[in-house]
């Protein structure tokens, strides 16, 4: 896991003190449209013998091949792309990775080829897939236990006597809980305090 650090001094540090794996993946350079579609990845470390193309800079637009790389610097040298010091003798300009296109891989080493085969993304297969959703079961609440108490209730009159009538009443089960009992006023005495 990379720890993110904003700090400027920090992050020049891990660069300059980057090991080799690292300084690589930081030689990377995006591909062309083209070249792109063709070998299905977007972007790839750049090596000696591939064609590039200036993107940003003074000297936007050289196209060349890539003569030497500089992995202690982070800088690429083209071919083509030189510079006359004051002694008459020329020197190549240095340019950065980020500022590059690659036009045209080099793909004489098979290390490169298995990167560029598992750097490319799984093929969709046209089957649609389905997908299953999870079931939620849901327990249904428990009722509340009703009791059916049955009263017989006689009603007597003294001239007429009708037979008795039963009636039904449902009681639900609840805890009742008594309120506390409120303290008992006490009269104040005037006279005091």
């Amino acid at each position: 896991m990379q720890i993110k650090v904003k700090n400027p001094r920090k992050q020049r540090k891990r660069l300059y003190n980057a090991p080799a794996h690292i300084r690589h993946k930081l030689m990377a350079a995006p591909l062309t449209k083209e070249l792109a579609e063709k070998q299905g990845v977007k972007t790839l470390p750049v090596r000696k013998g591939d064609t590039i193309r200036i993107q940003r800079g003074d000297n936007k637009g050289f196209e060349g091949k890539i003569s030497n790389v500089d992995m202690k610097n982070y800088r690429i040298y083209i071919e083509g792309l030189t510079r006359e010091k004051v002694d008459g003798t020329n020197i190549f300009l240095p340019v950065h990775p980020s500022k590059v296109m690659i036009k045209n891989l080099n793909l004489n080493d098979k290390k490169r080829k298995a990167v560029i085969e598992r750097k490319k993304p799984l093929e969709k297969s046209h089957t649609p897939k389905t997908i299953q959703k999870p079931t939620l079961t849901v327990k249904p609440k428990p009722k509340p236990k009703i009791f059916v108490i049955e009263q017989e209730v006689a009603k007597e009159t003294a001239t007429v006597a009708k037979p008795t009538v039963t009636k039904k009443v449902t009681v639900t089960k609840k805890a009742t809980e008594s309120k506390p009992s409120a303290k008992p006023k006490t009269p104040k005495t005037e006279g005091g305090q």
